[in-house]
């Protein structure tokens, strides 16, 4: 016969079952038996053990009692006191007393003779006798008396098998009761358990159909299933957007790769058949290269944003002064600034120091600039601010004096490839606030999009116990 060696069993004998609703009963009711037997056992050995003892130290008592009195007294005296403690006691037979003569005659007692089968020794002994025809199991005490008399006071141990009796009963019942409890216990467990994983099936095959906005109801009772179920719903809800994000990634990637794309064949196409002069033939070719870089340029931007969602650049957060990192990238557009004749400036609140990674945060405040750049009209203004927030959560903020966004249009900016109409005939692919926003996310902060009467004023919001613990979390 093959046998598994002892290490390669010992994974599946240590295995943990499975939760379910059966598991869930054994458990239940086998946990309960050893809680009944933990109370029963002590209490049972509680018991013999001081009735024991109790009733050893009585025979003691009882049988040196009545031998002082013979001592005193006499047989006489003895004889009565026998005779008075043990009238009316043969119902149950409580207490068993016997005096005998030396020729082992009977004196008194509720005992018609000496019994047979005791030793012929003084001390205790456990017999099994016949009193008024019925077997008795007695716990006796001998004494020799002077003059050869003999003494025997016993116990009728039998009179506590009824108590003994009801408290195995008693036992047993509970044992049952517990039993019977695990039974139906974890056939509600199962039957609860199968309608919430009913409902949960019934959603997630809907989702698996393409029904992406079904939840999972939400339960009435239980703190712990609620919190589960909304947790699950709040993912679904993620999973939609993401889904739906993609959809729409995918569908404005190749909407926006279109443009340029039919635009460059367009061209080539022309040149091909045309075959016009040399400065012509370069014209089209720079417009060439302006299509190439401006598919580019979107590939880059989704590369950027898949890095920064990945949450990799984590691993690159240092402390990051943002006054003078916005100070450097408000340096950087003035030269831009000035051939448009904007008025670009930068103020600070102070020294702000946040935990991040400063090439993304001054990318995103670089877009943020650009962004105001495009739409700021001649003669326009914009600034770049550092402040704290109260409460003290630093910000970095860019105002212009543009046409700004409407207030139902602002949620939407974030969105990929997402412009508004004014914007169509304006040079970008609607990445820009994408890109920020994503940054904003990776910090643990977030972009708000306000008014500026008139102009659009855009904030960068970077708290810092989120960045601090983002480099707990890398470190």
């Amino acid at each position: 016969m093959n046998r598994l060696p002892l290490n390669k069993r010992l994974p599946s004998l240590l295995r943990v079952p499975t939760f379910s609703a059966r598991t869930i009963a054994v458990g239940y009711g086998v946990v309960s038996l050893l809680v009944l037997a933990m109370f029963a056992g002590p209490l049972w050995y509680a018991w013999h053990t001081n009735v024991e003892q109790v009733r050893t130290e009585l025979l003691r008592s009882d049988a040196q009692r009545l031998a002082n009195l013979f001592t005193r007294s006499g047989e006489q005296a003895l004889a009565n006191a026998i005779d008075s403690q043990v009238v009316g006691t043969n119902d149950g037979v409580r207490k068993i007393m016997l005096l005998a003569a030396p020729d082992g005659s009977r004196i008194a007692g509720n005992l018609s003779a000496w019994p047979q089968g005791l030793p012929d020794r003084d001390g205790l002994c456990s017999r099994t006798i016949h009193v008024d025809g019925k077997a008795r199991r007695i716990e006796a005490m001998r004494v020799t008396l002077p003059g050869g008399y003999r003494l025997l006071v016993a116990s009728n141990l039998n009179r506590f098998d009824e108590l003994e009796r009801l408290f195995v009963y008693g036992l047993l019942a509970c044992a049952a009761t517990v039993l019977v409890g695990a039974i139906l216990g974890g056939m509600l467990i199962r039957r609860a358990l199968l309608e919430r994983i009913g409902g949960i099936s019934q959603t997630t095959a809907a989702i698996i159909e393409g029904k992406l906005s079904r939840r999972l109801p939400e339960p009435h009772d239980g703190e712990e299933l609620r919190l589960l179920t909304q947790t699950v719903n709040r993912m679904l809800d993620q999973i939609e957007q993401l889904v739906t994000g993609v959809q729409d990634v995918s569908n404005s990637i190749a909407h926006d790769l279109r443009t340029p794309l039919s635009e460059l064949r367009a061209r080539l196409e022309e040149l091909a058949i045309t075959r016009p002069d040399t400065e012509e033939t370069f014209a089209e070719i720079d417009a060439a290269i302006a299509d190439i870089d401006r598919v580019m340029r979107i590939f880059q931007a989704l590369l950027r944003l898949a890095e920064i969602d990945s949450g990799s650049r984590r691993n690159g957060f240092v402390e990051v002064d943002l006054a003078r990192l916005g100070a450097e990238v408000a340096e950087f557009y003035l030269p831009v600034a000035e051939l448009k004749e904007i008025d670009l400036s930068f103020t600070s609140g102070g020294a702000l120091t946040v935990v991040g990674d400063p090439l993304l945060i001054a990318q995103a405040l670089g877009n943020l600039v650009e962004n105001a750049l495009k739409y700021a009209p001649e003669h326009g203004a914009i600034a770049v601010s550092a402040w704290a927030e109260p409460g003290g959560v630093p910000a970095l903020s860019v105002a212009d004096n543009g046409p700004g966004i409407a207030e139902d249009e602002r949620p939407k900016m974030v969105e990929r490839f997402y412009r508004v109409d004014g914007s169509r005939g304006t040079p970008g692919v609607g990445l820009g606030l994408s890109v920020v926003s994503a940054v904003a996310r990776l910090h643990g902060g977030s972009l708000r999009l306000e008014d500026n009467a008139p102009g659009l004023r855009a904030t960068l919001v970077l708290p810092v116990q989120s960045t601090h613990a983002a480099v707990e979390r890398t470190g």
